[in-house]
């Protein structure tokens, strides 16, 4: 889910319980993005919540630790049951590839206010009731180093199973989509997002074409570093005007600006 501030950013989760957020109740996706390969992005996870006897996909995450997985702190805000899907690629098919483990427990950052996302501390960490066994479908996330900020316009790519259009259907295959990094300079400024974005954010895209949306929240941001991809966001919110609204980068949490705090609850 990404998340709609009200008159200025939309959270992205799938299933939103906050009537104070656009597009309750409903899923949605990457806007502009593409099929992904088949477990192209291993680390990704489906969050699930338990509503009558089915459960819906709300958001992504991405897993850490074999028992722990890095999501945004507002995916998690509602009493209901949990379950993580990995090595997840279709929704609406079983794929071979999956492995579905409950969660036992919710860290979130202590700072989080539900209110105001636009405050931050828009992290937390769920911990399985079981380990995760890695193999080329299920791996683990790689992390930036403590307060590496990437340059402005620097190539990453956005994953989730989020709407593909504002107000659009639910994808069954994991999309993805390219979406470079808004400088916070850029980003803070009155044409952007302004004060909306803090330092422990990062902001990416904006070009009215490729964003996240509404089922993408928790998700990762995907940053190629030295061959290596990193998550250096945890997708956050949008703007309400549009997922995909010119000049509204997708907002992230900065992974890299939460590395201590992330290490001290794994």
């Amino acid at each position: 889910m990404l998340r709609l501030l009200v008159l200025a950013a939309l959270v992205l989760c799938g299933h939103c319980a906050d009537e104070n957020l656009r597009f309750i109740e409903d899923n949605t996706r990457v806007v502009g993005g593409t099929n992904s390969a088949p477990n192209a992005w291993p680390w990704q996870i489906s969050l699930q919540y338990l509503s009558g006897s089915s459960w819906y996909h709300t958001c992504g995450g991405s897993l850490i630790r074999a028992n722990r997985v890095l999501t945004a702190a507002h995916c998690v805000d509602r009493v209901v049951s949990f379950r993580v899907v990995l090595g997840e690629h279709n929704l609406s098919a079983n794929d071979g590839t999956e492995q579905i483990i409950a969660v036992s427990s919710i860290r979130k950052h202590a700072n989080w206010n539900s209110s105001n996302v636009a405050a931050g501390y828009d992290i937390a960490i769920l911990h399985l009731a079981s380990s995760a066994t890695l193999n080329n479908y299920v791996k683990l996330a790689a992390l930036p180093g403590d307060g590496v900020v990437l340059a402005h316009n620097y190539g990453c790519t956005i994953t989730g199973w989020g709407r593909t259009t504002t107000g659009g259907s639910l994808p069954s295959i994991l999309q993805q989509a390219p979406l470079p990094v808004v400088a916070h300079s850029t980003c803070s400024t009155s044409s952007y997002w302004g004060s909306t974005v803090k330092t422990t954010m990062v902001c990416a895209g904006g070009n009215g074409v490729q964003a996240g949306c509404n089922g993408d929240s928790g998700g990762p941001l995907n940053c190629p570093v030295n061959g290596v991809y990193q998550v250096h966001g945890i997708a956050s919110f949008v703007s309400s005007l549009g997922c995909n609204a010119y000049l509204k980068p997708t907002v992230f949490t900065r992974v890299s600006a939460y590395i201590s705090w992330i290490n001290s609850n794994v």
